[in-house]
Order: C-alpha cells, then sequence, then structure tokens
C-alpha cells in the first residue's frame, strides 16, 4: 500500500491513469476505503489523478492534537514533493476546497489551475454548514438532519413521496464501516474542529491560478450566494451552476466533464 511522508504524519495516497497531474483533495470524513470513490469516475481517463486520505482520516495518520487548515495544506504540499511533483491542476471538494484555497493561497507555484467545488471562504464571505455542531447526534440523526439541508428539494414532503429513495439516502449516508477503529472518531472531530476555523475571506485575492467554482444550485451547506461572493474575490475566477445539491458532482452529468475542461484548457469549460 503507498504511503508517503509529510512532515510528522504518513499519508496514504492512490494514484491513477495518465495525462496532466491533477491532485484531487477530497471531502469531510473522506476514506479511500470506501468505494466507489473519485478514482472509479472519469478523472483518470484524462490525468495523471493523485487521491490521499487526509490527516486524520482513513489509513493516513491521526495525531491526536488540534488540526489547521493551513496545516491540511501543508500535508498536500509534503505529499506532492514525496511524489516528486512540484505543480499539479487540483481539484477541491467541500472540505477539500477548504484546503484547495489555503494551498494556493500559501504556495501559489504548485497549483496550475483550480476547481472549487461545493465549498466556502468562511469570514464574511460565509461559512459552510456548521457540521461541527451535530456531533451529539447518532449517525441516523445526523442523516435525516443533513438530507433536506445537502440538497433544499428533499424537503419533507418530497421523502413522503420517495420514501423507499429517502430510506437509502439515510442508509448510504449513515454507513461508516470503520467507526469502531483506534481514532476514528478522534481524527473526525479534530477535522470538523479545523473546518470550523476556516477563514480565507481576506486573503483569496492572493489567488492567481486559473479557478472553476462549481456549485449545485440546491446546495444548503454551501450556499449559492456564497459561490458568488467567493468568485468576486478571486481575480478571473470562472462561477457555474449545476443541477443538484451538495452532491451535484453525482447528480449533474455535465459536472465532471466540465471540471475536466476547464482543467484542460478546452473551449466549453
Amino acid at each position: 500500500m503507498p504511503f508517503a511522508k509529510a512532515g510528522d504524519i504518513d499519508i496514504f495516497y492512490e494514484r491513477m491513469g495518465s495525462g496532466p497531474r491533477l491532485l484531487f483533495i477530497s471531502g469531510t470524513g473522506g476514506d479511500l476505503r470506501n468505494r466507489p470513490n473519485v478514482l472509479d469516475g472519469p478523472f483518470p481517463k484524462s490525468f495523471d489523478m493523485l487521491a490521499y486520505d487526509q490527516r486524520g482520516l482513513g489509513r493516513t495518520s491521526k495525531p491526536d492534537a488540534p488540526y489547521s487548515m493551513s496545516q491540511y495544506a501543508e500535508d498536500a504540499v509534503g505529499l506532492m514533493a514525496a511524489i516528486g511533483w512540484g505543480s499539479a491542476l487540483v481539484i477541491g471538494v467541500s472540505f477539500g476546497g477548504m484546503v484547495a484555497q489555503e494551498l494556493a493561497i500559501n504556495h501559489p507555484h504548485v497549483v496550475e489551475g483550480l476547481v472549487l467545488a461545493c465549498t466556502s471562504p468562511g469570514g464574511s464571505g460565509g461559512a459552510s454548514y456548521p457540521l461541527h455542531t451535530l456531533a451529539h447526534m447518532s449517525r441516523d440523526e445526523r442523516a435525516r438532519h443533513m438530507i433536506p439541508i445537502s440538497d433544499t428539494r428533499h424537503d419533507d414532503e418530497w421523502a413522503k413521496a420517495h420514501s423507499g429513495t429517502y430510506e437509502t439516502l439515510v442508509a448510504m449516508a449513515a454507513a461508516d464501516p470503520y467507526t469502531d477503529e483506534p481514532g476514528h472518531e478522534m481524527g473526525q472531530r479534530r477535522q470538523l474542529e479545523a473546518r470550523a476555523a476556516h477563514d480565507t475571506w481576506d486573503r483569496l485575492g492572493r489567488i492567481r491560478c486559473p479557478t472553476l467554482i462549481c456549485a449545485g444550485k440546491y446546495d444548503g451547506i454551501a450556499l449559492p450566494e456564497t459561490q458568488e461572493k467567493m468568485a468576486s474575490r478571486i481575480r478571473g475566477a470562472e462561477l457555474r451552476f449545476f443541477e443538484g445539491g451538495h452532491l451535484f458532482m453525482l447528480q449533474d452529468r455535465d459536472a465532471l466533464p466540465a471540471m475536466t475542461r476547464f482543467l484542460k484548457g478546452e473551449d466549453g469549460g
């Protein structure tokens, strides 16, 4: 299994495909053992794609100490250096988009192009939904609480009319086969604590690479108005909305091809 030493931790990563270098930074609770995942999608057909478990998650080290968003960005830089990458295209999704912002701000030379998906800048620009406030809930309770927030079309009326689909979504969101692993709960909690302190709003103007901001029209976690604010602060940023909520990348079949075209510099991105 591939591990890379980055600072004080060992990072588990997977690399697949060929083409331009692409670093994928995953969202809250991301664990490459959960399949299918982004490596099973279309990106490896167009890119030399690198994905990894972030600090505190999956098979990567889980130090029991406070984490910070800048620290997550340093982990990404350290992983890239460890495998011999000086720079890459970057996709950051949700929490990963927050890390990607820090990466592009603090290490502009390593980010060739940037896609920020369903994420937020924090501060006066607007924060994503405060997931850290749900720690007292069971996984099932959190799933039921978040479904109508993740996609604002999925309200009580929708849930009653689509009870089978709703219960499937609950089961998928609540599932966690690794919950009993040592450090699992702690690592997830540390990630949410770092997420709660995320704020790049006053520094977004330092992002210089080509940037595409992608979001779901019905996302109640990373709000559409927040995407517009973020786009206004990043020089030359493109903003695209897709049919879907926080999971628009799975809901709208146009989303991943649009990201691919943008990152490859093709017309129509």
